[in-house]
């Protein structure tokens, strides 16, 4: 799943629940690191301040003994004191000399395997490096902890005469326990965050994107040639109301452009339009006014055959007439189209009279069903089909075997019209012109056609396309509803 690809919504959704997990991981972590270091610092001040009680009583016993006070003399010194001092602290003692040999032991918590006879050369340098004259070491297991606790005991004139040690015991299932405790609450808190995470995330997502939404709809229905409604938000953020702001000028904008942009297209097409009338009626124009200087060259009065000639002369006006008449009909007819009679026809019937018109034995019928009914203009239902077969017989003037085959189906609520040929076909080049205005690839005719007839199909919310290969031949395609 790409992030990029989602939508705005999701991804602040996304984004805020992401944010609470990480923090709520990032507590958990904090609270355990702090749980444990807090545990560390207590059983470290814990063993301090034993290890400070226990040096003051033992100073105490050193000042009140009638012994010597000196390393030989510590055994008989703590004989009867050293089991006491420990159940009054309630910690193991023991006491070695400067070299780290054991010399005394309290007895109850430590049987004699466990219990070290002689320090490592490590403790003692550390002991005697140390700035204090006293070291603690740690050493984890499985269940428990051992802390061990040296320091000097010394005399009255602050000479070593041995080293004392506190072992401290630190159950480390217990620890485990509160911290599981610990854990299974935050978890428990952590899932209530999450939760209440998700819901807020969702609300405020919807709420953040709800206008951004509505801004979007808007862009999407923007169209340059319909008229665009502005954007009113009421309670708008600063974001969003420049947003807003920015897209209702763009509409002011796009209006004025449409309006520009209307009026060349307009300028534009009536140019193209009077070109081609100018064009169309030039045609005829050239051969009458030739005809005509030719025949005042020729005119005689007197000549036998004048009335034959001035018959001959009389009837090619009149033609050439007839045909710029035709053309500004029809130039009339593409500009406003008739309105249409609509009324229930058998098309299949409609669509076969006006095929016999041709007289031509290699064009093929074919419906799916009879009768077919329709709503249509039978007028322009004929004119339609006459133009499509009219363009495929033109195709086949150079084809020894044409065929033009039309093919009507009957589908649901539409009726859909097939005429293929086996003509010349349309080049890839041409393809995008069939349907414009005096476009034509004849020698003869004004390219009024196609576009007309298309004109007509779209007038029913119908479509019209085709599909052609050069030197195979052309398909149109004409669907429009019944109704």
């Amino acid at each position: 799943m790409n992030f990029k690809n989602l939508s705005l919504r999701i991804r602040l959704f996304l984004a805020m629940i992401i944010l609470v997990i990480i923090a709520s991981v990032l507590i958990v972590v904090v609270a355990v690191n702090q749980y444990t270091e807090q545990g560390k610092d207590y059983n470290e001040a814990r063993l301090e301040r034993k290890g400070n009680a226990i040096k003051k009583n033992v100073d105490y016993v050193l000042e009140r003994t009638t012994y010597e006070v000196s390393t030989k003399k510590i055994p008989a010194i703590f004989k009867s004191k050293i089991n006491e001092l420990s159940e009054i602290h309630g910690l193991p003692l023991n006491i070695y000399d400067l070299d780290g040999n054991i010399l005394i032991s309290s007895k109850g918590f430590f049987t004699k395997k466990n219990m070290p006879k002689k320090l490592s050369d490590v403790i003692l340098e550390d002991i005697a490096n140390s700035s204090e004259k006293k070291v603690v070491y740690r050493k984890k297991y499985d269940d428990y902890t051992k802390h061990s606790f040296y320091l000097y005991l010394t005399n009255d004139k602050f000479k070593p005469i041995g080293i004392l040690n506190i072992p401290y015991i630190e159950n480390n299932s217990f620890n485990k326990k509160e911290l599981n405790e610990l854990l299974t609450r935050m978890t428990l808190a952590f899932i209530f965050v999450l939760i209440i995470g998700i819901i807020i995330a969702y609300f405020l997502s919807q709420y953040i994107t709800k206008k951004i939404k509505v801004i979007s709809e808007k862009i999407k229905e923007t169209r340059l040639n319909k008229n665009n409604q502005k954007i009113e938000i009421q309670d708008a953020s600063e974001e969003i109301a420049t947003l807003v702001n920015a897209y209702n000028s763009m509409i002011d904008e796009l209006e004025e452009s449409a309006k520009k942009l209307a009026e060349t297209e307009r300028e534009h097409a009536w140019k193209k339009m009077a070109k081609q009338v100018a064009h169309e009626i030039k045609n005829p124009l050239t051969p009458m006014r030739l005809s005509i200087q030719s025949f005042q060259r020729k005119f005689d009065p007197n000549k036998p055959t004048i009335k034959t000639e001035l018959n001959e002369f009389s009837n090619m006006l009149i033609t050439q007439i007839d045909a710029m008449s035709k053309i500004a009909s029809a130039f009339s007819d593409f500009a406003q189209m008739p309105a249409q009679n609509k009324e229930l026809i058998n098309i299949t019937e409609t669509i076969k009279h006006t095929i016999d018109l041709f007289g031509d034995n290699y064009i093929s019928y074919i419906c799916d069903k009879k009768p077919c009914f329709a709503n249509v203009d039978k007028t322009q239902l004929v004119r339609i089909v006459t133009n499509l077969v009219k363009n495929a017989s033109q195709a086949l003037e150079e084809q020894e075997n044409p065929k033009i085959s039309i093919h009507l189906i009957d589908k649901n609520r539409v009726f859909i019209l097939k005429v293929s040929d086996n003509g010349v076909g349309i080049p890839e080049a041409l393809k995008d012109k069939i349907f414009e205005p005096k476009f034509t690839t004849k020698s003869s005719g004004m390219g009024l056609g196609l576009p007309m007839i298309k004109k007509i199909i779209a007038s029913y919310n119908g479509t019209i396309n085709f599909e052609s290969t050069v030197g195979k031949g052309t398909v149109f395609t004409v669907i429009i509803p019944k109704e």
